[in-house]
């Protein structure tokens, strides 16, 4: 049988329970709040809980706590609303995030293929296929670049052996092409002696000729290769731009998605906004809806 209290130990709780103010703190104070705050059943499940993603209970929690001290629902009704709005903006941001994170990969995506650079072995068949292979290289700097060591070979050679030999001409690849050619069509003028030049004379002459010719090829493709190069780093700027948006279809999922929460949001609000108005004593009106169809006759 529960023990009776006496009238002087009611009147002593009474007054200790007086004296009580409750937490004094923010942080107290914001604890007291949220024991008073129910979470909606949405604003619960909403939270994305996967293994390599999810999201943070607390920065939803203090979401909704700022929406709800700004509205300050009362009532099931009111409370199920900003918790449709909690619901929808955090969605919303999701929505923002997601779009962040796919421009993100298509730009990374993209600057990785372009440093990766195309494939060496279909760039040799493709260069090997074409009419002429020189044609073909000299369109980007990779290209220029293997012709640029082909004829710094042949040089090294003529420097070291003093002259051009045909067999020599083996360094400027190993098909017919139109570099080949024109070195052969000068080597084939070396042989000219107008000027009656002795042998050791005229090697001599000869090979300063060649290096001086070879010495001009290279600066002719020194600026093929700085041509291809800025070429080239324009192309990918202007594919990083492009690479700033998502993909059409991407971009048109994410934008119905926005709209879908915008529209939510606006809705929650409205009729919230009645609620307290009715709440407050006010006279609303019945809202408006009207219906557009159309009727051909």
């Amino acid at each position: 049988m529960p023990k009776k209290m006496s009238a002087k130990q009611v009147a002593a709780n009474q007054a200790n329970a007086a004296k009580s103010t409750g937490p004094k703190t923010p942080k107290g104070k914001s604890v007291s709040k949220m024991n008073a705050l129910k979470h909606g059943i949405l604003s619960r499940e909403v939270l994305v809980r996967g293994v390599f993603r999810q999201e943070s209970g607390q920065e939803l929690t203090s979401l909704h706590q700022r929406f709800w001290d700004n509205l300050k629902p009362e009532g099931p009704l009111e409370e199920m609303l900003v918790d449709q709005i909690v619901t929808a903006h955090w969605r919303l941001r999701r929505a923002l995030t997601a779009e962040a994170g796919e421009i993100a990969l298509g730009v990374d995506e993209d600057q990785w293929r372009r440093n990766r650079g195309p494939n060496p072995v279909l760039q040799w068949i493709q260069w090997e296929t074409a009419g002429d292979p020189i044609w073909a290289m000299e369109d980007s700097p990779a290209g220029n670049c293997v012709i640029e060591s082909w004829v710094k070979t042949l040089r090294a050679r003529v420097e070291r052996e003093g002259e051009l030999s045909g067999e020599a001409l083996q360094q400027l690849g190993h098909k017919p092409n139109s570099l080949k050619r024109g070195v052969e069509e000068f080597r084939l003028k070396l042989h000219e002696n107008p000027e009656g030049l002795d042998a050791p004379t005229l090697r001599s002459k000869n090979k300063e000729r060649v290096l001086k010719f070879l010495d001009d090829k290279l600066i002719v493709i020194g600026r093929k290769m700085e041509e291809c190069e800025q070429r080239e780093r324009q192309a990918n700027w202007a594919k990083q731009s492009a690479a700033v948006l998502p993909s059409a279809a991407v971009l048109d999922k994410i934008l119905r998605y926005e709209t879908k929460l915008e529209r939510q949001i606006h809705r929650a609000m409205l009729q919230l906004e009645r609620l307290q108005r009715r709440r407050q004593g006010e006279h609303v009106p019945a809202p408006y809806n009207a219906e557009v169809s159309e009727n051909r006759e």
